[in-house]
């Protein structure tokens, strides 16, 4: 039977990094001196021992229910073609907020976690949402700089300098395969999407010298790409702009980010007002849009409309009922899916802690 769009209740992350600016995006922060929010799980779906790591339906006929649940009693019906080996949902969607640097970390490749049980691999992308003057991120190690170099930089905490440090600003997409070195900057607020693990290896916190927030050398170095292998002029940070759009009845759209296990597509409406409603699709798998910028109106055969502000989310289960989205002049959705099942997507039974 053909579900309705679902929209799941914000599960908010206390962040040693974290801040007030997901209220912006209609996330119920706390005021200080309540810890900073540092993330909002939108779609999550992470058995233990992650904690609060499973969404809920906040709304509809499912109300209450969990994503995990939901797919024990629906999952063709949700998941179709992208049903995965565990049965849990195979991708994690996040909004980040960066009030201050992120610890620098890795994320296992599939080489180390196919001899590490326990340990997943963690591809992810970032949607930049918003970003104070100035702002960037670290994304892998300089070209020339060696296992010995990092290692030894490490030790004496210099190895900052020996990161490739990037720019952003509004409307960049940033690729992070799993194994390389990264960290999201101070001011940057994103929207990602994710493989759904929480293995993550940290090598350099910023000093905040947090015995709950240990490092992890000897695991990361294992993990960590060098040189080459790393890819990044393969993955450039892109944009809707640069990556050439295609223009339709008002609307325009391009493909930011394709991987082995998600792709993203944003969608933007002119900003004249002549964009025109659009029919949702899913090609037999979930598919999760993200309005990260205005409003929009989204109609289901059967059910109320239903008012999207900026920082809502939905997922559309893979056997959807008529669904039809018309967003407001100006307005961005991110549109995420997966692109093949037979790519072995590393989805969650994740072992290990969040390290962020």
């Amino acid at each position: 039977m053909p579900l309705p769009p679902l929209r799941c209740a914000p599960i908010l992350k206390p962040r040693a990094w974290g801040g007030r600016s997901l209220k912006q995006l209609g996330k119920l922060v706390p005021p200080a001196p309540a810890a900073p929010i540092g993330e909002s799980w939108e779609i999550a779906d992470l058995a233990a021992p992650v904690v609060d790591g499973i969404s809920h339906v906040a709304s509809g006929p499912f109300a209450g229910q969990g994503l995990s649940q939901l797919i024990a009693t629906h999952g063709t019906a949700l998941l179709g073609r992208a049903r995965a080996h565990s049965g849990h949902f195979p991708l994690l969607i996040k909004y980040l907020d960066a009030a201050e640097n992120l610890s620098v970390q890795v994320h296992p490749t599939a080489e180390y976690a196919r001899t590490h049980p326990g340990a997943h691999l963690k591809t992810e992308a970032w949607f930049v949402i918003s970003a104070t003057p100035g702002a960037s991120i670290y994304r892998g190690v300089r070209p020339t700089v060696t296992p010995a170099e990092f290692r030894a930089a490490l030790a004496d905490g210099s190895a900052v300098n020996l990161l490739v440090r990037e720019p952003v600003t509004a409307g960049d997409c940033i690729p992070l395969e799993s194994g390389l070195c990264h960290a999201l900057g101070t001011g940057v607020v994103v929207a990602e999407v994710q493989t759904p693990s929480d293995t993550t290896f940290r090598v350099f916190d910023w000093n905040r010298n947090d015995p709950a927030r240990p490092l992890h050398i000897d695991q990361a170095m294992e993990c960590i790409l060098f040189g080459a292998a790393q890819r990044l002029p393969e993955r450039p940070i892109t944009s809707i702009a640069r990556a050439k759009p295609m223009w339709s009845d008002g609307l325009r759209a391009a493909t930011l980010c394709a991987n082995d296990y998600f792709e993203i597509e944003a969608i933007e409406a002119s900003p004249s007002g002549d964009a025109a409603p659009f029919a949702c699709s899913t090609d037999n798998a979930p598919v999760i849009l993200m309005l990260v910028r205005g409003e929009a109106v989204m109609e289901s055969d059967g059910h109320r409309p239903e008012h999207l502000r900026a920082g809502d989310t939905v997922l559309l289960p893979a056997d959807l009922v008529a669904t039809t989205m018309d967003l407001a002049p100006g307005s961005l959705l991110l549109r995420a899916v997966m692109p093949d099942p037979a790519r072995n997507i590393k989805d969650a039974r994740p072992h290990g802690v969040h390290l962020s």
